[in-house]
């Protein structure tokens, strides 16, 4: 999916109020310009990009089903075990 067709579904799905998919667009739209910014551009870009991504913390707690899909209890997955929930 390039950034125009993610920028599409994120405006069709409300998806601005998300902010994991801003990050997504920003990276997809850095991936698409790579070629035309310098190696030190690119990696300044990338990095800014990642501190932004780890302010958003831990946004997704409380949020699981709607972000990863797991149902709304984690247990309805059998495959998880305790091990896989630290």
């Amino acid at each position: 999916m390039d950034s125009r067709d993610l920028a599409r579904y994120i405006d069709q799905t409300d998806g601005a109020s998300k902010p994991w998919l801003l990050v997504q667009l920003r990276l997809s739209k850095l991936q698409e310009q790579r070629e035309m910014l310098s190696p030190d551009e690119y990696l300044r870009t990338l990095d800014d990009i990642q501190a932004d991504l780890m302010q958003l913390g831990e946004w997704w707690v409380g949020r699981e089903s709607e972000v990863f899909g797991l149902g709304p209890d984690r247990s309805e997955r059998p495959e998880m075990n305790d091990r896989d929930r630290d």
